[in-house]
Formats: structure tokens, C-alpha cells, sequence
């Protein structure tokens, strides 16, 4: 019975388009925080539980704030940590979702915020929620509403 069922079952498996893990060829993600910052990992782990591979570097608030402005993330749009995707800033807790999404459409942007840290947000869900919105930041500084939760 067992060798009537495997065919069956790898066909069923290889047709599903479900792509495994290996097959998104995910982007890998570098990312700078504070040393002490917990919901940063949450972020991480967030992301890893994606299938990202994610380099999370320790850096002093001098270091952090020298590379969110080099990224072009201005002080209204930050949040705890910094990261960098497929040529595009990430700034906070922005959901691998929203990042899929970035990637997929590739805008002519600098990349994503979610400004200070919102409950619920990944990394900030601790059970309460409160409603945030993630920005697309322009090349220009200016920004839109990419996703809203």
C-alpha cells in the first residue's frame, strides 16, 4: 500500500507551487541595534522564522544613528534598530510581510518604516496592540502609507 501512496504523494508535493524555504532565495538581511535592545530580537526572530538569514550587529547609538542617516531615514521615521535587504533600508518593526511585498514590487525607494515602536508590531507583541502604519520612504524624503494595521 505504502508504494501506491509515495507517487502519489510526491506528485501531489511537487505540484503544490508551494516554494520551500530553500527555493524563496530570500535576501539576507543586516541589521545594527543597541546591544541591550530585546525587542530587536523579536524582530530577528521574526524574520528568521521567515527564512531569512539575519546578521543582527551591536553598535553604540552613535554608530545607529550615523547609519540611519546615512540610509536616508529621518529622525520622525525612526524607530530602535536599522536594517538593510536587497538594497533597502528597514527601519524598525516593520512585518516580513510588508518587506515580501517590497522586494516583490521594487519601488524607486529608500525602503520601509515603522516609526518609534508600536505594540503588536513584530518584536513588540507582548499581547496588547495598538493600530501603526508602515511607511514607504521615498527617494525624495517624502513618504506614503504602504501597509496599515
Amino acid at each position: 500500500m505504502n508504494r501506491i501512496l509515495l507517487p502519489g504523494v510526491l506528485a501531489a508535493i511537487l505540484l503544490s507551487g508551494t516554494p520551500t524555504m530553500a527555493e524563496k532565495n530570500l535576501a539576507p538581511v543586516e541589521m545594527w541595534k543597541s546591544p541591550t535592545c530585546g525587542c530587536c530580537n523579536g524582530w530577528v526572530k521574526h524574520m528568521q522564522s521567515a527564512g531569512y538569514a539575519v546578521k543582527a550587529r551591536d553598535v553604540s547609538q552613535d554608530v545607529l544613528s550615523k547609519i540611519k542617516r546615512q540610509a536616508g531615514i529621518s529622525d520622525d521615521l525612526q524607530s530602535c534598530h536599522t536594517a538593510k535587504i536587497g538594497g533597502y533600508a528597514i527601519e524598525g518593526h516593520v512585518p516580513e510581510k510588508d518587506i515580501a511585498r517590497l522586494l516583490l514590487e521594487k519601488p524607486d525607494a529608500i525602503g520601509l518604516a515603522v516609526p518609534n515602536m508600536p505594540l503588536g508590531s513584530p518584536g513588540m507583541d507582548f499581547g496588547e496592540t495598538e493600530p501603526y502604519e508602515v511607511m514607504l520612504v521615498k527617494k525624495d524624503g517624502s513618504t506614503e502609507v504602504f501597509a496599515k494595521y
